[in-house]
């Protein structure tokens, strides 16, 4: 088939909408049944996505969520960071459980997390004191900024050992210098850090290779792909609330800049949303809840990061960010997780706006992140609903009335319609919201228009 005569179809991408943790692993996985393709665009081990099939847990820092579908292609694409100890030890735990890794395929062009790198994360977080950004420590920050210096080592170079051998005489007396000079810590030598890359590099050799070629080919033939993110909207390093962000770029946009990828092969962008709001690290979050109401919430949530064991901050549903997150991402429908966690609340409460010395902001603050310091979150309150048998439920119209209406008013306020809605963490507890289009059809779907978030509603009185 010619590429002229393709079968139209769009790529979806799927962002999390605030600052991460939101469950996108398991939309991924859900929408993923039904993908040829599935492609992770960027970050690193420092991201967690949690998958339940069945009675079987699956924990992914590295490897796509859509892995689970041994029908899909998985591509680990340019804009990842990949510690080829964490990859490693990925693939054997999938091959332990009886899973093939046969259609895993890795960027030579995504960059090594290097001993080093680790090293120096938490050797400069520490060095911040109290401007500590709360960094995983797993190295990400230290090898995207080689990246951008042009001095880091890629896959494509950790494969071949002479290549490896080459770039490492050339970047770690650098490395070194700043081990010892700046921060008087021990340096590595150049066979200590081959002795652990060495063995690594013969396990990951096979799954190695140019992704962009793969990625344009399934495009060019009009293959289903999906696009899976890391982190959240908030946490982009230019669009986030900087600095206390990622260092990549976790929007839409970092579909097509971490894949080679183009803009017009996307078909909708899906944003994943808790009915409530969550973050881990330092920064201002003013939906917080710093009482037993935010502690509910996390024990029932299970709010605990995936990759550090963090327990994460939590609040109520922030849906002025939520506009930002539309607005930034060109988001054509929202994916709905936690709405049981909510339940037995009395009432309920989401952020419409936040004020500042009295006044209304016109746009989420994020070019000058100290905006945010002294924000008032103005909350519009909802009646809660009620404990229900969530197993039961297989349609959007089987949630208690309240529970649907809360959905409704998130939809209106953000200008955005719900196309999924999770009351459970696993797989078949996730209901197509009235009306919807069902997973598999959102990849022939034609693009609607998006010109961000609407314009913003008036306030009622009674929330002022």
């Amino acid at each position: 088939m010619s590429e002229m005569n393709a079968p139209v179809t769009g790529a979806v991408v799927v962002v999390g909408t605030h600052w991460g943790d939101e469950a996108k692993g398991k939309f991924v996985d859900l929408i993923g049944q039904d993908a040829d393709v599935i492609i992770r665009y960027g970050g690193g081990p420092n991201a967690g996505h949690t998958v339940i099939v069945g009675d079987t847990t699956h924990k992914f820092h590295l490897i796509p969520s859509g892995i689970l579908n041994p029908r899909s292609l998985c591509l680990m694409a340019d804009g990842m960071v990949i510690a080829p100890e964490v990859l490693a030890r990925e693939v054997a735990t999938l091959r332990e459980h009886g899973l093939s890794v046969e259609n895993l395929r890795v960027s030579q062009n995504a960059h090594v997390i290097l001993p080093y790198h680790r090293k120096l994360d938490l050797l400069e977080e520490t060095a911040k004191g109290e401007g500590a950004i709360g960094t995983t420590g797993r190295g990400v920050g230290p090898c995207y900024a080689d990246k951008a210096s042009r001095i880091g080592i890629r896959m494509g170079d950790l494969v071949n050992e002479e290549r490896l051998r080459e770039r490492l005489r050339v970047v770690l007396p650098m490395k070194n210098a700043l081990l010892t000079k700046l921060y008087g810590a021990e340096p590595f030598t150049e066979e200590e850090i081959l002795a652990e890359l060495l063995p690594l590099a013969d396990t990951l050799r096979p799954f190695v290779c140019d992704t962009q070629a793969l990625a344009y080919d399934a495009v060019a033939v009009g293959k289903r792909i999906l696009f899976e993110g890391a982190q959240a909207t908030l946490l982009d390093i230019d669009g986030g609330t900087y600095p206390y962000v990622t260092s990549s770029h976790p929007i839409s946009g970092g579909a097509t800049i971490g894949t080679g990828v183009p803009p017009t092969a996307i078909g909708q962008v899906l944003g994943v949303v808790k009915a409530y709001t969550t973050r881990v690290g330092a920064g201002t979050f003013p939906t917080e809840l710093l009482d037993e109401r935010g502690e509910r919430i996390r024990e029932r949530g299970h709010e605990y990061g995936t990759t550090t064991g963090r327990p994460r901050r939590c609040g109520w549903l922030d849906a002025f960010a939520l506009r930002y997150s539309m607005r930034v991402n060109g988001i054509t429908g929202l994916c709905m997780g936690h709405l049981d966690v909510l339940a037995g609340f009395k009432t309920v409460q989401i952020c419409t706006h936040y004020a500042k010395n009295g006044v209304k902001l016109a746009h989420f603050p994020t070019g000058d992140v100290s905006l945010l310091d002294g924000c008032e979150p103005v909350f519009e309150t909802l009646p809660g609903w009620e404990e229900a048998d969530w197993d039961r439920m297989t349609r959007f119209e089987d949630l208690p009335a309240n529970a649907q209406a809360y959905v409704r008013r998130v939809e209106e306020i953000a200008g955005i319609p719900a196309v999924l809605v999770s009351v459970g963490p696993r797989r078949d507890q996730t209901l197509v919201a009235s009306g919807k289009p069902a997973p598999r059809e959102l990849f022939t779907l034609q693009r609607p228009q998006v010109f961000g978030a609407p314009a913003l509603a008036p306030i009622p009185s009674h929330v002022l």
